[in-house]
Protein backbone atom coordinates (compact mmCIF):
# COMPACT_ATOMS: atom_id res chain seq x y z
CA UNK A 1 0.00 0.00 0.00
CA UNK A 2 2.95 2.26 0.73
CA UNK A 3 5.04 1.63 -2.19
CA UNK A 4 1.71 2.62 -4.02
CA UNK A 5 0.57 5.60 -2.91
CA UNK A 6 4.50 6.59 -3.63
CA UNK A 7 4.16 5.67 -7.04
CA UNK A 8 1.01 7.72 -7.58
CA UNK A 9 2.72 10.64 -5.59
CA UNK A 10 5.59 10.38 -8.50
CA UNK A 11 3.20 10.72 -11.38
CA UNK A 12 1.77 13.58 -9.68
CA UNK A 13 4.90 15.34 -9.40
CA UNK A 14 5.44 14.68 -12.84
CA UNK A 15 1.93 16.34 -13.77
CA UNK A 16 2.72 19.82 -12.04
CA UNK A 17 1.69 22.34 -13.70
CA UNK A 18 1.18 20.85 -17.29
CA UNK A 19 -1.99 18.56 -16.17
CA UNK A 20 -2.92 20.67 -12.65
CA UNK A 21 -2.89 24.82 -13.02
CA UNK A 22 -2.11 26.86 -9.75
CA UNK A 23 -4.42 26.87 -7.16
CA UNK A 24 -6.57 30.24 -6.60
CA UNK A 25 -3.64 32.80 -4.95
CA UNK A 26 -3.14 31.84 -1.57
CA UNK A 27 0.46 33.22 -1.02
CA UNK A 28 -0.05 36.84 -0.27
CA UNK A 29 3.66 37.77 -0.52
CA UNK A 30 4.13 40.52 -3.10
CA UNK A 31 5.21 40.19 -6.77
CA UNK A 32 5.97 42.21 -9.77
CA UNK A 33 4.93 40.02 -12.84
CA UNK A 34 6.60 41.22 -16.00
CA UNK A 35 9.90 40.66 -18.10
CA UNK A 36 12.55 38.68 -16.23
CA UNK A 37 14.51 37.53 -18.91
CA UNK A 38 14.11 37.97 -23.23
CA UNK A 39 11.08 36.33 -24.03
CA UNK A 40 10.33 35.17 -20.51
CA UNK A 41 6.88 36.97 -18.80
CA UNK A 42 7.58 35.21 -15.08
CA UNK A 43 4.32 35.41 -12.69
CA UNK A 44 4.49 34.33 -9.35
CA UNK A 45 1.68 31.70 -8.15
CA UNK A 46 -0.26 30.27 -5.25
CA UNK A 47 0.27 26.62 -4.32
CA UNK A 48 0.00 24.51 -7.56
CA UNK A 49 -3.09 22.49 -6.96
CA UNK A 50 -0.90 19.47 -7.86
CA UNK A 51 0.90 19.81 -4.49
CA UNK A 52 -2.15 20.38 -3.31
CA UNK A 53 -3.35 16.55 -4.40
CA UNK A 54 -0.15 15.16 -3.28
CA UNK A 55 -0.20 16.95 0.28
CA UNK A 56 -3.65 14.84 0.72
CA UNK A 57 -2.57 11.71 -0.46
CA UNK A 58 0.53 11.71 2.16
CA UNK A 59 -2.25 12.08 4.96
CA UNK A 60 -0.89 13.69 8.63
CA UNK A 61 2.73 13.96 7.12
CA UNK A 62 2.70 17.95 6.19
CA UNK A 63 1.39 18.43 10.01
CA UNK A 64 4.59 17.01 10.83
CA UNK A 65 6.65 19.02 12.93
CA UNK A 66 10.12 17.22 12.48
CA UNK A 67 13.15 17.76 14.94
CA UNK A 68 16.96 17.27 13.77
CA UNK A 69 20.12 17.21 15.57
CA UNK A 70 23.24 17.16 14.47
CA UNK A 71 25.48 14.50 16.32
CA UNK A 72 28.51 14.88 14.41
CA UNK A 73 30.46 16.94 13.69
CA UNK A 74 30.08 18.81 16.82
CA UNK A 75 29.77 22.45 16.60
CA UNK A 76 33.38 24.29 16.47
CA UNK A 77 35.07 21.12 16.40
CA UNK A 78 38.31 20.58 14.39
CA UNK A 79 38.53 17.64 11.43
CA UNK A 80 41.86 16.10 11.12
CA UNK A 81 40.86 14.86 7.35
CA UNK A 82 39.25 15.69 4.42
CA UNK A 83 36.44 13.91 4.78
CA UNK A 84 33.68 15.04 7.12
CA UNK A 85 31.34 12.66 8.18
CA UNK A 86 27.55 13.98 8.87
CA UNK A 87 25.37 12.35 11.55
CA UNK A 88 21.98 13.13 12.51
CA UNK A 89 19.35 12.45 15.16
CA UNK A 90 15.44 12.89 13.94
CA UNK A 91 12.95 13.01 16.20
CA UNK A 92 9.41 15.24 17.20
CA UNK A 93 5.88 15.14 16.05
CA UNK A 94 6.67 13.12 13.01
CA UNK A 95 3.01 11.70 11.87
CA UNK A 96 4.80 9.60 9.90
CA UNK A 97 7.41 11.27 8.47
CA UNK A 98 10.48 9.51 7.78
CA UNK A 99 13.29 10.18 4.80
CA UNK A 100 13.80 7.98 2.39
CA UNK A 101 14.11 7.35 -1.40
CA UNK A 102 11.85 5.09 -3.37
CA UNK A 103 13.38 2.86 -5.39
CA UNK A 104 10.82 2.61 -8.13
CA UNK A 105 10.13 6.41 -8.56
CA UNK A 106 13.62 7.93 -6.91
CA UNK A 107 11.55 10.01 -4.32
CA UNK A 108 10.87 10.43 -0.99
CA UNK A 109 11.27 12.71 1.93
CA UNK A 110 14.95 13.72 2.90
CA UNK A 111 17.17 15.99 4.54
CA UNK A 112 18.23 18.95 2.89
CA UNK A 113 22.09 19.73 3.68
CA UNK A 114 24.39 22.93 3.02
CA UNK A 115 27.89 22.79 2.87
CA UNK A 116 28.89 26.33 3.98
CA UNK A 117 26.73 28.81 0.84
CA UNK A 118 26.35 26.07 -1.87
CA UNK A 119 23.55 24.29 -3.05
CA UNK A 120 22.51 21.60 -1.10
CA UNK A 121 22.36 17.86 -1.46
CA UNK A 122 19.57 15.24 -0.58
CA UNK A 123 19.99 12.32 2.07
CA UNK A 124 17.97 10.08 2.45
CA UNK A 125 19.09 7.41 4.53
CA UNK A 126 19.92 9.13 7.73
CA UNK A 127 20.64 5.43 9.22
CA UNK A 128 23.93 6.06 7.35
CA UNK A 129 26.36 9.18 7.81
CA UNK A 130 26.59 11.58 5.00
CA UNK A 131 30.13 11.84 3.92
CA UNK A 132 31.48 14.61 2.75
CA UNK A 133 34.83 14.34 0.46
CA UNK A 134 37.47 16.55 -0.28
CA UNK A 135 36.69 19.48 2.21
CA UNK A 136 39.25 22.26 2.12
CA UNK A 137 41.04 23.16 4.98
CA UNK A 138 39.90 26.25 7.03
CA UNK A 139 35.95 27.28 8.61
CA UNK A 140 33.12 25.58 7.24
CA UNK A 141 29.41 25.53 8.22
CA UNK A 142 26.73 22.96 7.58
CA UNK A 143 23.18 23.50 7.79
CA UNK A 144 20.44 20.69 7.35
CA UNK A 145 16.73 20.91 7.50
CA UNK A 146 13.91 18.37 6.77
CA UNK A 147 12.05 18.26 3.00
CA UNK A 148 9.47 16.92 1.50
CA UNK A 149 9.02 14.37 -1.89
CA UNK A 150 9.15 18.11 -4.20
CA UNK A 151 11.34 19.77 -2.02
CA UNK A 152 9.29 22.29 0.30
CA UNK A 153 11.28 22.82 3.31
CA UNK A 154 9.47 21.98 6.99
CA UNK A 155 9.34 24.85 8.88
CA UNK A 156 8.44 24.38 12.31
CA UNK A 157 10.76 24.98 15.36
CA UNK A 158 13.99 22.62 15.48
CA UNK A 159 13.60 21.27 12.39
CA UNK A 160 16.68 23.49 10.91
CA UNK A 161 20.01 23.29 12.45
CA UNK A 162 23.54 24.51 11.80
CA UNK A 163 27.04 23.98 12.70
CA UNK A 164 30.07 25.11 12.42
CA UNK A 165 33.39 23.31 12.22
CA UNK A 166 37.50 23.58 10.47
CA UNK A 167 39.04 21.38 8.83
CA UNK A 168 43.03 21.35 9.53
CA UNK A 169 45.68 19.92 7.55
CA UNK A 170 43.26 17.71 5.70
CA UNK A 171 44.95 17.38 2.68
CA UNK A 172 42.34 18.01 0.28
CA UNK A 173 42.89 18.92 -3.45
CA UNK A 174 42.07 22.18 -3.92
CA UNK A 175 41.68 22.26 -7.54
CA UNK A 176 38.71 19.68 -7.06
CA UNK A 177 35.05 20.02 -5.74
CA UNK A 178 33.72 19.09 -2.54
CA UNK A 179 31.92 15.67 -3.16
CA UNK A 180 29.29 13.44 -1.83
CA UNK A 181 30.75 9.78 -1.38
CA UNK A 182 28.47 9.26 -4.49
CA UNK A 183 30.39 11.67 -6.40
CA UNK A 184 27.61 14.45 -6.33
CA UNK A 185 29.24 17.97 -6.08
CA UNK A 186 28.84 19.60 -2.74
CA UNK A 187 30.62 22.48 -3.18
CA UNK A 188 33.36 23.74 -6.27
CA UNK A 189 36.58 24.98 -6.06
CA UNK A 190 36.83 28.48 -5.13
CA UNK A 191 38.97 30.78 -6.37
CA UNK A 192 41.74 32.53 -4.34
CA UNK A 193 39.42 35.86 -4.93
CA UNK A 194 36.26 34.07 -3.32
CA UNK A 195 37.96 32.48 -0.85
CA UNK A 196 39.16 36.16 0.24
CA UNK A 197 35.92 37.30 -0.28
CA UNK A 198 34.61 36.84 3.55
CA UNK A 199 38.00 34.77 4.91
CA UNK A 200 37.35 37.57 7.86
CA UNK A 201 33.22 37.05 7.96
CA UNK A 202 31.77 34.12 10.03
CA UNK A 203 28.47 33.20 10.37
CA UNK A 204 26.38 33.76 13.90
CA UNK A 205 23.50 31.39 14.30
CA UNK A 206 22.04 33.64 16.77
CA UNK A 207 21.43 36.49 14.35
CA UNK A 208 18.91 36.56 11.35
CA UNK A 209 20.03 33.83 8.83
CA UNK A 210 18.94 33.12 5.21
CA UNK A 211 18.99 29.93 3.84
CA UNK A 212 18.18 29.50 -0.12
CA UNK A 213 16.82 26.33 -1.16
CA UNK A 214 15.03 26.10 -3.75
CA UNK A 215 14.89 26.28 -7.09
CA UNK A 216 18.39 24.21 -8.21
CA UNK A 217 19.76 22.48 -11.28
CA UNK A 218 17.68 22.01 -14.29
CA UNK A 219 13.89 21.86 -14.69
CA UNK A 220 12.56 19.86 -17.64
CA UNK A 221 9.45 19.33 -19.26
CA UNK A 222 6.27 19.74 -17.41
CA UNK A 223 8.62 20.46 -14.14
CA UNK A 224 9.53 23.57 -15.70
CA UNK A 225 5.84 25.09 -15.88
CA UNK A 226 6.15 25.79 -12.01
CA UNK A 227 8.99 26.10 -10.17
CA UNK A 228 9.07 26.49 -6.77
CA UNK A 229 10.87 29.35 -4.85
CA UNK A 230 11.68 27.92 -1.22
CA UNK A 231 14.09 29.41 1.85
CA UNK A 232 15.00 28.80 5.59
CA UNK A 233 14.88 32.09 7.51
CA UNK A 234 16.46 31.12 11.32
CA UNK A 235 16.01 33.42 14.12
CA UNK A 236 13.51 35.17 12.18
CA UNK A 237 9.37 35.12 11.68
CA UNK A 238 8.18 37.24 8.39
CA UNK A 239 4.82 38.41 9.01
CA UNK A 240 2.76 40.35 6.82
CA UNK A 241 4.01 43.82 7.34
CA UNK A 242 7.43 42.75 6.31
CA UNK A 243 8.78 42.95 9.76
CA UNK A 244 11.16 39.71 11.18
CA UNK A 245 10.24 39.08 15.01
CA UNK A 246 12.98 37.04 16.73
CA UNK A 247 15.65 37.06 18.93
CA UNK A 248 16.83 40.17 17.13
CA UNK A 249 13.44 41.96 16.26
CA UNK A 250 13.73 44.23 12.97
CA UNK A 251 11.84 45.54 10.20
CA UNK A 252 12.86 43.22 8.08
CA UNK A 253 12.02 40.98 4.62
CA UNK A 254 12.97 38.84 2.21
CA UNK A 255 13.35 39.75 -1.65
CA UNK A 256 13.91 38.14 -4.42
CA UNK A 257 14.95 39.06 -8.32
CA UNK A 258 14.69 36.95 -11.40
CA UNK A 259 17.16 37.38 -13.86
CA UNK A 260 17.71 40.72 -12.34
CA UNK A 261 14.47 42.05 -12.07
CA UNK A 262 12.97 42.76 -8.63
CA UNK A 263 10.26 40.30 -8.51
CA UNK A 264 8.79 42.09 -5.00
CA UNK A 265 9.00 40.30 -1.10
CA UNK A 266 8.03 37.61 0.71
CA UNK A 267 5.40 38.71 3.28
CA UNK A 268 4.98 35.66 4.51
CA UNK A 269 7.42 32.17 5.13
CA UNK A 270 6.12 29.94 2.57
CA UNK A 271 6.71 29.21 -0.99
CA UNK A 272 5.92 30.57 -4.74
CA UNK A 273 5.96 29.32 -7.51
CA UNK A 274 7.67 30.73 -10.31
CA UNK A 275 5.74 30.70 -13.82
CA UNK A 276 6.54 31.35 -17.45
CA UNK A 277 10.60 30.91 -17.05
CA UNK A 278 11.55 30.65 -20.76
CA UNK A 279 14.28 28.14 -21.88
CA UNK A 280 17.62 28.80 -21.48
CA UNK A 281 19.85 29.96 -17.98
CA UNK A 282 18.31 32.03 -15.47
CA UNK A 283 19.12 33.07 -12.27
CA UNK A 284 17.33 33.81 -9.06
CA UNK A 285 18.45 35.72 -6.17
CA UNK A 286 17.31 36.11 -2.66
CA UNK A 287 18.15 38.40 0.43
CA UNK A 288 17.37 39.29 3.44
CA UNK A 289 17.13 42.81 3.72
CA UNK A 290 16.57 45.76 6.50
CA UNK A 291 13.91 48.23 6.60
CA UNK A 292 16.30 50.43 3.93
CA UNK A 293 16.78 47.77 1.48
CA UNK A 294 20.45 46.83 2.68
CA UNK A 295 21.59 43.17 3.31
CA UNK A 296 21.55 42.18 6.88
CA UNK A 297 25.19 40.91 6.78
CA UNK A 298 25.93 37.67 8.48
CA UNK A 299 28.96 35.66 6.89
CA UNK A 300 28.02 36.30 3.36
CA UNK A 301 24.62 33.97 3.35
CA UNK A 302 21.68 36.64 3.51
CA UNK A 303 22.47 37.46 -0.58
CA UNK A 304 22.78 34.45 -2.47
CA UNK A 305 22.58 33.92 -6.27
CA UNK A 306 21.90 30.64 -7.90
CA UNK A 307 21.44 29.91 -11.49
CA UNK A 308 19.34 27.44 -13.24
CA UNK A 309 18.30 25.85 -16.87
CA UNK A 310 15.24 25.09 -18.15
CA UNK A 311 14.83 23.10 -20.79
CA UNK A 312 11.49 22.55 -22.06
Amino acid sequence: MKRTVLITLAFILAAIGSACGPSAGNNANSANAGSAAPNSTVTAMGRPAAITEMMKARGEQDAAKPVLKIIEPKDQSTVSGSDVELKLELSGDLKGYMPGMDETTHTGNHIHVILDNQPYEAYYDITKPFVLKNVSDGPHTIRVFPSRPWHESYKNEGAFQIVSFTVKNGGADASKPTTTADGNTMANAASPEKKAEYADEKVDPKKPLLTYSRPKGEYKGADADNIMVDFWVANTDLTPAGRVVGVDPCPCHVKYWVDGTDMGQFNRWEPLWLNGLAPGKHTIKLELQDRNGKVIENGGYNSTTREITVTK
